[in-house]
């Protein structure tokens, strides 16, 4: 028994001096590695504040009524000055209205408000629901009120009607629209499709 309690005892000191051996080698350099790498942060140039960068975000918020609002993106920038707000792109977001039908926005860019959901799609602005379709290059949404002003190029196309217009104003929950012109001499212009 002797024997064999100290050959069990000389593998127990083997394997803690392989063991520590193997921690002093890989992870005390590891770590003292990483203490001297510099952090590296990318500076925008413009507002002179750190950013951070996230890849494919995807936000779900629902609201007491019970309406949905899904916001995706390839890329977020977060400024550290307000952690809030992330300015997006290639974005497209979804929002299921409760008994309506569901309302799709694609755009190039957007600045989203994590707190109250509120977004601005800019460039490229497409909105699509059944049988509609509207795009013009800003829409600012606010998701608390289910308000969308689309401004700048917008140009409705439904079924039989196409409509050029400055601004647009839409309550996605109540479908209720005013279409509008920036300068009170112009008009509206109405084009009837086949």
């Amino acid at each position: 028994m002797n024997k064999k309690t100290g050959l069990q005892g000389a593998m127990v000191l083997v394997i803690i001096i392989i063991s520590l051996w193997f921690y002093l080698k890989y992870f005390t350099k590891n770590f003292e590695d990483t203490k001297e790498a510099p952090v590296i942060e990318k500076i925008d140039d413009n507002q002179n504040s750190a950013s951070t960068y996230i890849d494919n975000i995807n936000y779900v918020s629902t609201d007491a009524s019970g309406n949905k609002y899904k916001i995706t993106a390839k890329q977020a920038e977060i400024k550290d000055k307000n952690s809030d707000i992330m300015f997006l792109s290639d974005v497209i977001a979804f929002i299921f209205i409760k008994d309506k039908d569901v309302v799709k926005i694609t755009s190039n860019f957007g600045k989203y408000n994590s707190k109250n959901y509120d977004t601005i799609f800019s460039e490229n602005v497409i909105v699509t629901y059944p049988g509609h379709k509207i795009t013009g290059e800003k829409l600012d949404f606010s998701f608390l009120t289910n308000l969308g002003v689309f401004t700048t190029n917008v140009i409705y196309t439904g079924d039989k009607t196409n409509l050029f217009a400055d601004k647009i104003e839409m309550n996605l929950t109540t479908k209720d629209t005013k279409i509008f012109m920036n300068d009170a001499e112009k008009k509206v212009l109405i084009e009837g499709t086949k």
